[in-house]
């Protein structure tokens, strides 16, 4: 059996735990597996690299941003390929370029567009395991790229499609997908299976398990996805196509989200072509909407247009509207960082009414006010205030009932 494993940054913080990392991987390749292994960067190394960069410049070139990040990924592989030798265990360690894992122009959050495993596999097919580094890949012009918070579950997903692998395994430190994050809901229960586009929703709003591009991968290329904690040897989730699920319940999980900024641009002419203006030049910075609603404004013939982002795209987004404001003759804008997201997300939503009505419900009974909504076929989410969060999952996940499932 071929086995891609991925380790992230928690499994692999200090020496210790990359030995355990490597008694695993051990395990596996004795069993007379296949094993090709994605690693993170240790601990907090990226967060480190940040804070090192912030001392030296407040707004470096995106370039060089990848040029230091990507080397944390690069102690971590060679740290592991040696562990590994340290245990009888063959293995050879590679960079994202010398795997072969290739990407778009965009420093900072790159995505794969193709992936050339040629030396992974004559790795595995000479009997050594590959210690592939996670989080980056190279350009058309040869430069590193990386590909965002999480991306090294994208890579281990990637190299698992490319590899025709049997499954990818993704450890982490929690032992699966939950109904809710078990840090803020003390009755949250492990899911033992969830189809892709849930764990898709899940992922993409706010659930840190999984990078919502890693799952979006697992889908487009069927590769099915175990996820598992590096600390103990518990079943943790599987993800699958629906149509081999068997659905219990019509919400599956609920997800919040503390990323998030509302903003809100009002007095925007109402004309054909005005959103496409706005949302467009967004998109060209490579900015992320998510929710977006237009209402009727306060003076005819005035719209006024609401939509989120990331914190993180905050100030280049003001940036952008301090022109296009302009250039649409809008009255101006505002923004709040003092919201957040709560959703719910399940397939079996398509077919029940009145379940938005229900998580409305639990909001209402603590007295929590919903400032946006957004829908879907299996999601339902909520923009409210941030310090209510935890007050509106909890309540959200006992109104569902999710904590009693088996």
């Amino acid at each position: 059996m071929l086995v891609v494993q991925k380790y992230g940054g928690s499994s692999v913080a200090n020496p210790e735990r990359i030995k355990n990392v490597a008694r695993r991987v051990a395990e596996y390749y004795r069993a007379g597996h296949r094993v090709a292994v994605v690693v993170s960067a240790m601990g907090d190394t990226t967060d480190e690299l940040l804070d090192l960069m912030g001392e030296i410049s407040p707004n470096p070139p995106a370039r060089e941003i990848d040029m230091l990040l990507s080397t944390g990924e690069q102690v971590s592989v060679a740290l592991l390929a040696m562990a590994l030798h340290e245990l009888g265990v063959p293995a050879r360690s590679f960079t994202g370029l010398q795997a072969g894992i290739y990407t778009d122009e965009v420093h900072t959050k790159a995505r794969i567009t193709e992936i050339k495993p040629e030396r992974v596999i004559a790795c595995l097919n000479s009997g050594k395991v590959a210690v592939v580094a996670g989080f980056q890949g190279v350009n058309r012009e040869g430069d590193i790229t990386t590909l965002g918070r999480g991306g090294s579950d994208t890579t281990a997903v990637a190299l698992a499609a490319a590899l025709k692998a049997d499954i990818c395994e993704i450890y982490t430190d929690v032992d699966g997908v939950y109904t809710a994050d078990p840090r803020i809901v003390p009755d949250a229960r492990k899911i033992k299976e969830i189809s892709y586009e849930e764990m898709l929703e899940l992922a993409s709003l706010g659930a840190v398990v999984l990078q919502p591009r890693s799952v979006d991968f697992a889908r487009n290329y069927k590769v099915e996805v175990h996820v598992r904690s590096s600390f103990n040897y518990n079943e943790g989730t599987v993800l699958k196509e629906e149509r081999d699920l068997e659905k219990k319940g019509v919400v599956t999980g609920v997800a919040h989200d503390k990323n998030v900024v509302k903003i809100g641009v009002f007095g925007v002419p109402d004309q054909p072509g005005v959103a496409y203006r706005l949302f467009s030049e967004l998109a060209a910075h490579n900015i992320n909407v998510d929710m977006i609603i237009q209402s009727a404004g306060k003076e005819e013939g005035q719209n006024d247009i609401s939509f989120t982002i990331g914190k993180n795209d905050l100030a280049k987004t003001v940036e952008i509207l301090e022109d296009v404001v302009k250039k649409l003759s809008a009255r101006g804008y505002t923004y709040d960082e003092k919201v957040a997201k709560v959703s719910i997300v399940g397939a079996g939503m398509v077919t029940y009414p009145g379940v938005a009505a229900k998580m409305f419900e639990a909001l209402y009974e603590e007295n929590i006010n919903i400032q946006m909504i957004s829908t879907s076929e299996i999601k339902v989410s909520c923009i409210i205030a941030e310090d209510a969060v935890e007050r509106a999952v909890n309540a959200i996940h006992k109104k569902f009932e999710l904590g009693n499932g088996v």
